[in-house]
């Protein structure tokens, strides 16, 4: 065969086993069915600027809300929070995984078997964000100790540097969830909710009260108000309903002056106060 017959046939080959590749590669594709196009993995941001702000998707902002809430109630130093919340990152990435290691569970990998509680206790966020407080608390020397340190202390791990992986962006989401920087967590909500009116408005109040307490949040149909002693707490408060808003279906947070939408995912200032500036109110999908 000539050279030039030869090489012919070779290309002919060549497009005959492309062609099948290819339809080989689309035929998987479709019976896979990808998601397309597939969403950011990240709806919220935390922290008072660009430069200086902390990506988190939407559960992870609510389980660091919490995590804060708790801290707060309980009174303990911003330092214990940022502590807490770099080692539920480490721990679960802010998750609240439902087991691990061995028969670690939860946020920061807590083991029934190490005397932490039961596993339903361990498994709710609150629970076991008090029991780590009481944990660091009892560490002598914990606030001049750093992050990774402190939290070695109460978890021993098999990486007691690890944590400190996760101080910087720990105190960037404390700072804000405490209210010492307003107007810095901001979330957008792409997900429908699983519940809409006073059933959502009930919800939210629900959630409200496990975090803060009993007596917290005033419920009127399609919101919740809450009121609030000074800018910080109300600041603690918007906060913390901007980052469970997706799975409270939560639409719009005003504070005095200050709104968040849903659809913005931002803070804007308003011409004029559109809530008391000790309220801070939040409106639920209708």
């Amino acid at each position: 065969m000539r050279k030039g017959a030869v090489l012919a046939a070779g290309f002919m080959a060549f497009v005959v086993l492309a062609g099948v590749g290819i339809f080989t590669v689309v035929k998987m594709l479709g019976d896979v069915q990808l998601p397309l196009p597939i969403p950011s993995a990240y709806q919220c941001k935390v922290g008072p600027g660009p430069d200086d702000q902390v990506k988190l998707s939407a559960g992870q902002a609510a389980n660091a809300a919490t995590i804060a809430a708790v801290g707060i109630r309980r009174g303990v130093p911003k330092q214990a929070i940022v502590v807490a919340l770099a080692t539920a990152w480490q721990e679960s990435d802010l998750e609240n995984l439902s087991g691990g290691d061995r028969d670690s569970i939860g946020l920061f990998q807590q083991r029934p078997s190490q005397g932490w509680g039961t596993a339903e206790q361990i498994a709710d966020p609150r629970y076991a964000a008090g029991r780590f407080y009481s944990a660091l608390l009892k560490v002598k020397g914990w606030q001049e100790m750093r992050v990774t340190d402190a939290a070695q202390a109460v978890q021993r791990s098999a990486y007691p540097e690890a944590y400190e992986d996760h101080a910087a962006d720990s105190d960037v989401v404390a700072t804000a969830l405490i209210g010492d920087a307003g107007g810095s967590v901001g979330c957008t909500v792409e997900d429908d909710p699983a519940e809409r009116g006073p059933a959502a408005a009930q919800a939210l109040i629900q959630g409200l009260r496990l975090d803060w307490g009993d007596s917290t949040g005033k419920l009127d149909a399609n919101s919740v108000a809450v009121t609030v002693k000074n800018e910080k707490s109300g600041w603690q408060y918007a906060h913390w309903l901007v980052a469970h808003a997706t799975e409270r279906g939560v639409t719009q947070v005003t504070f005095g002056a200050n709104q968040w939408t849903a659809e913005s995912g931002t803070w804007t200032r308003a011409s004029a106060e559109s809530a008391p500036g000790t309220v801070v109110v939040a409106d639920v999908h209708a």
